[in-house]
């Protein structure tokens, strides 16, 4: 369905994916005909990759960490930007099993969708082994983005 409104609209499409790993582009690019609307994506697993090739501010990530929505927002909008593309969504995440902490348990996932009206965020809180919280990460990323579409 995102690959139609997409086709539609004559929009594009691009991703920047940490905990997901690329599973976002993996589900984008099974469909034939996803050229036509998907311009790329960035695995940005480092801080490294993340300011490098996404333009996340360093601050960001110094005050809020990595996984936080001002680093999802500015992932969607990197991936947007570098890409040339319409949409941009940004993921960042724990999937786990180990690299949770009180304040940011395994399964805390920010999802940020930034397209041609501005930029939305939303904070998750998945369930499971770290398979399903990239699999619900990456249901969660193309359901906010088809809200979006017109």
């Amino acid at each position: 369905m995102v690959g139609q409104r997409l086709t539609a609209a004559r929009q594009t499409l691009a991703t920047a994916e940490s905990c997901s790993g690329g599973l976002v582009a993996h589900r984008l690019t099974n469909v034939s005909g996803s050229s036509n609307y998907f311009r790329g994506g960035i695995v940005a697993y480092s801080n490294e990759v993340k300011t490098a090739l996404l333009g996340v501010a360093q601050d960001a990530l110094a005050r809020h960490g990595a996984v936080s929505e001002p680093v999802a927002l500015q992932m969607a909008k990197g991936a947007r930007d570098r890409f040339g593309a319409e949409w941009g969504i940004g993921v960042t995440g724990i999937a786990g099993p180990t690299g949770g902490s009180p304040e940011k348990p395994v399964g805390l996932v920010y999802i940020a969708v930034a397209g041609p009206n501005g930029m939305i965020a939303r904070r998750c809180q998945f369930t499971g082994e770290r398979l399903e919280i990239k699999e619900q990460t990456a249901e969660m990323a193309l359901q906010m983005l088809l809200e979006q579409l017109p």
